[in-house]
């Protein structure tokens, strides 16, 4: 980057800082002011960089809805129709068909189960059948045209095999025609026009609810209607043979599973009846052998028992051996008899005590008792005997009991073992039984529920022919093309705004290079020219915008802090305009009354012989090589009082001529002659003579082509200056179009608004 030097640099510093600062607002540095005031000048650039570019703005936003509207007219219209069903399943009664039609639960994944077998290869096989879609160009590819891509590439092919067949056989045989493709088999044609059905077949299931949405897109609307409905009358009738096909397979099932029963229960009767005839378990014996049989015996002996043993004690009561209340439980009428035979006894032992051994009633009381003892003997003895026979059979048929008790026990332990495997055969017939009759109950359940089967699903929604296309959506497409139009033109924008690395503006001068812009020098259109020379324009129109823009540039010189006379105008690259820019502001200088001289320092490719009639004049080449004297090459301008020096007719080395003593004596004698002199110096880049001029004036003026000098190439010819020490003081954008700039938006571009149009005269 340029470098400024310092005193230069401090004189502009006090100069700044002599300068009232304006105030952006009463309320000093505020952030959000400060925020605010970017964010304006930011939409300030985008609204600039609009205007600019409005053109690519506008060409994007009507082409590309013309290209879309265009486009939309070529694609062929397609219609999809909509209906709807609701999935509900029924649940079953019989447990056999819940098993063999058993469903999960309502999930996303059921649902979606349902989906795919709507759409299913099979259902687009039968739609295909039903409406002889294999006869219609939509879905059947063999039966299409040619399309326009192909037949300009065969054509293609065979231009260019006639164009190199007499040149190059072998090239010519890359472009021959292809041999013809394999027709189709009719199976492989079935299959993709059956795949291409299904491709527009499509099915989502509602969230959060049971019903199926059912679309299908065609280009007939009429067709995708009729195609929507048969998919969801397919989809119900598949679903209701399917149930009948699942209670007939029911119905097979439980009847064979029934004739298997039977004979299973048919044949374990038979084994139970042969087994009780092998082992004599009938009916009858079983029935005096069980279990209740025998504790009637086991009772029976107990009670026998207690009989023996009650005979047994009044056996032995009946002789004595109990005591007296034994006794008289045994014999009632001896115990009488011997109560008696007491009292008799009690009184004879009274008499013997008052009466002596012979006493009558004494002899009569022993004769009673006497009586009385035989008596009670004899009724025992009697006793004794009833009893003892009565022991004698109790005793037998205790004996006896115990005998049948033991043969019964060891005739229903010998039933008990045989009755084991005729009680497990008995299990299995009982078991085979209630399967039996299960089996027949379900099969009277299941001829009920063919009786009164549905389907799973019904129709909510039949599909209508629909009255627009679905594809391409033009209500849609064509705003969303405007919208993208005027989206896809701000990027164009955007991208020729970051691609554009030219100078726009005095601002982008001061920004990029750190130089002032003293002025935009315009370039004046062919109709306002009309038959004057750009030279002489200045002079024939000095109130234009043009020479007022002159005036600005040599405003912009005499402001300099140090107001150099020798000014170096030079360019990055020719066609600058910089010999233009010198001779305009020489002759405004002049028209001024300042002595101005003009000197053509570019000898290489010299113009102002051309321009200012001077050709084949001695100049300043003429004069460093001592050809001439310095008033013989100053010619005076015939339009103005300014004078200019041309560049001479000898041909030598500039380089060495201009850093010889002669030019900067030239120079000096000069500087007392002429109040302003503008050396015309060669472009930075072209000649090395640029530096060396820039570095012996007083000030150097790069001249900058508007909206054309790239910035890299001006910085670059600025750091070429600076390492020559020149001192560049500032920059003039020429070639400015005036109207481009108005609309740009830039803060100067306000010099060429039509609101001053009443101070300048064109």
């Amino acid at each position: 980057m340029l470098q400024i030097p310092a005193d230069v640099a401090e004189e502009q510093d006090n100069g700044r800082e002599r300068r009232p600062r304006r105030r952006s607002g009463t309320r000093g540095n505020d952030p959000r002011s400060d925020a605010r005031a970017a964010a304006a000048a930011q939409l300030a650039m985008a609204v600039s960089a609009v205007r600019r570019r409005k053109w690519p703005l506008i060409v994007c936003a009507i082409a590309i809805p013309v290209i879309a509207f265009v486009a939309l007219k070529q694609v062929t219209p397609r219609y999809t129709s909509e209906g709807s069903v609701i999935y509900e399943p029924t649940q079953y009664a019989a447990q056999e068909l819940q098993s063999i039609l058993h469903e999960d639960p309502m999930t996303d994944a059921v649902m979606a189960s349902q989906a795919e077998i709507v759409r299913s290869l099979s259902v687009a096989a039968r739609l295909v059948d039903r409406f002889h879609l294999m006869s219609d160009a939509e879905f059947n590819y063999t039966l299409r045209p040619p399309s326009l891509l192909s037949r300009i590439g065969g054509a293609a092919q065979r231009v260019l095999y006639a164009v190199f067949d007499p040149i190059s056989p072998t090239l010519a045989a890359v472009f021959a025609a292809q041999a013809p493709t394999l027709q189709p088999s009719p199976q492989d044609v079935r299959h993709s026009v059956e795949q291409a059905v299904q491709d527009a077949i499509t099915v989502e299931a509602v969230r959060q609810s049971h019903v199926l949405s059912v679309k299908f897109t065609a280009e007939s609307p009429e067709v995708s209607a009729e195609a929507v409905n048969a998919i969801m009358d397919f989809y119900i009738t598949d679903q209701l043979a399917a149930k009948f096909q699942a209670v007939k397979a029911a119905d097979t099932w439980l009847e064979t599973r029934a004739q298997e029963l039977r004979k299973e229960v048919q044949t374990t009767e038979d084994k139970i009846a042969a087994y009780k005839a092998r082992t004599g378990l009938f009916q009858g014996v079983q029935a005096g052998l069980d279990t209740e049989q025998i504790s009637r015996m086991t009772t029976d002996l107990v009670t026998a028992e207690n009989d023996l043993a009650q005979a047994q004690a009044r056996l032995d009561a009946a002789r004595g051996r109990q005591g007296a209340s034994a006794q008289a439980a045994v014999a009632p009428n001896v115990v009488q008899m011997r109560m008696q035979q007491d009292t008799i006894n009690a009184q004879l032992q009274s008499l013997l005590t008052r009466l002596g051994p012979n006493h009558p009633d004494v002899v009569s009381l022993r004769n009673q008792l006497r009586e009385l003892q035989r008596a009670v003997g004899s009724e025992v003895g009697r006793t004794v005997a009833a009893t003892d026979a009565e022991l004698r059979a109790d005793r037998a048929k205790v004996a006896q009991l115990q005998a049948d008790l033991k043969m019964a026990q060891v005739q229903v332990d010998k039933n008990n073992q045989a009755m084991i495997p005729l009680n497990a055969m008995q299990r299995d017939a009982d078991a085979a039984r209630s399967l039996l009759q299960a089996v027949l109950a379900r099969i009277q359940q299941t001829s009920q529920q063919s009786a009164i089967e549905k389907p799973d699903a019904r129709v909510i929604s039949e599909a209508l022919p629909p009255p627009e296309p679905s594809f391409p959506k033009t209500k849609i497409l064509l705003p969303a093309a405007m919208v993208f139009g005027v989206i896809f033109g701000l990027i164009v924008v955007y991208l020729l705004e970051i691609a554009d690395s030219t100078f726009r503006s005095g601002d982008d001068v001061r920004a990029v290079l750190g130089l002032p812009c003293f002025a935009l020098v315009p370039a004046v259109r062919p109709r306002l020219l009309g038959r004057i020379r750009m030279e002489d324009y200045v002079v024939r129109k000095p109130l234009s915008p043009f020479s007022e823009q002159i005036r600005a540039l040599r405003a912009g010189l005499w402001l300099d802090s140090v107001q150099p006379k020798i000014v170096a105008i030079t360019a990055a690259r020719p066609a600058e305009a910089k010999t233009t820019t010198a001779m305009a502001l020489g002759r405004s200088s002049a028209m001024n009354g300042e002595r101005v001289l003009v000197l053509d320092c570019d000898v290489r490719q010299p113009s102002f012989g051309r321009l200012m009639r001077a050709e084949h004049s001695r100049g300043i080449v003429d004069y460093m090589l001592g050809q001439a004297t310095l008033d013989e090459i100053i010619r005076r301008d015939r339009l103005t009082s300014m004078d200019f020096i041309p560049a001479g007719t000898s041909k030598a080395n500039s380089l060495g001529l201009f850093m010889s003593d002669a030019m900067t004596q030239a120079l000096e004698r000069l500087r007392t002659d002429y109040d302003l002199i503008l050396l015309d110096a060669p472009p930075v880049f072209a000649m090395t003579d640029a530096r060396i001029i820039s570095r012996i004036a007083d000030a150097t003026l790069l001249c900058v082509r508007w909206r054309e000098t790239p910035r890299s190439v001006v910085s670059r010819s600025l750091d070429l200056l600076d390492e020559a020490d020149a001192r560049v003081i500032g920059v003039s954008l020429t070639r400015v179009d005036p109207r481009a700039h108005v609309r740009s938006g830039h803060s100067d571009a306000e010099v060429y608004h039509p609101r001053y149009g009443g101070y300048y005269r064109e």
